[in-house]
């Protein structure tokens, strides 16, 4: 993270991540976090229905296809689209440490053109960890895990309680999301959103 803005380096009492005990296994697809999601949700015909699954240590890899309705210039994705993916791979990495987190700051740097059709292959991981705040890095490749670098992002996320989303995301999807009967996504429903 040499390169990193000063607001996304960790500081020197940061310590290194630690894994849940409970977190999925390695290679363990993590799921949609919430049906609506932009990023993950299966239930939004134009989201990106991100792929993520948990990696070894505190790391994922992660995957989505761009699709027409994520283009910004003719045929290329869009930047915020990027970022949205980048962004969501890296708040998935929140379930690994089993930390309810919302994203502080992301940074992100375009490389390379996405074209639409293409799948990018994402990896990202937890890198520090300094009391609420947490520190990562991703990476967005094309045609593979090992093709060129598109995409690369570092981001701050801050840890929160579950009343942050209830005191203000809209009362109608709290409720839905709070009475779901599986815990688990009771849980995730709140993991990642700012």
């Amino acid at each position: 993270m040499s390169g990193t803005s000063p607001g996304l380096r960790p500081p020197a009492d940061a310590v290194a991540p630690v894994r849940h005990p409970d977190a999925p296994a390695p290679g363990e697809l993590l799921g949609a976090h919430y049906g609506q999601c932009f990023g993950c949700g299966d239930d939004q015909p134009h989201g990106l229905h991100l792929q993520a699954y948990a990696g070894e240590g505190v790391s994922i890899t992660a995957e989505f296809t761009v699709q027409p309705a994520h283009q910004g210039a003719p045929g290329l994705a869009h930047g915020g689209v990027l970022a949205t993916a980048l962004d969501e791979t890296l708040g998935s990495l929140n379930w690994l440490l089993r930390t309810i987190a919302v994203t502080g700051r992301l940074e992100t740097d375009f490389r390379r053109p996405v074209p639409v059709g293409t799948t990018l292959h994402l990896d990202a991981e937890v890198t520090a960890v300094a009391g609420r705040k947490i520190y990562s890095t991703a990476t967005g490749r094309l045609g593979g895990p090992g093709g060129p670098v598109a995409v690369r992002a570092d981001a701050l996320f801050i840890e929160v309680k579950v009343e942050h989303f209830v005191s203000h995301g809209r009362e109608e999807e709290i409720r839905a999301a709070m009475d779901d009967p599986d815990q688990v996504r009771r849980t995730r429903a709140f993991e990642v959103n700012p």
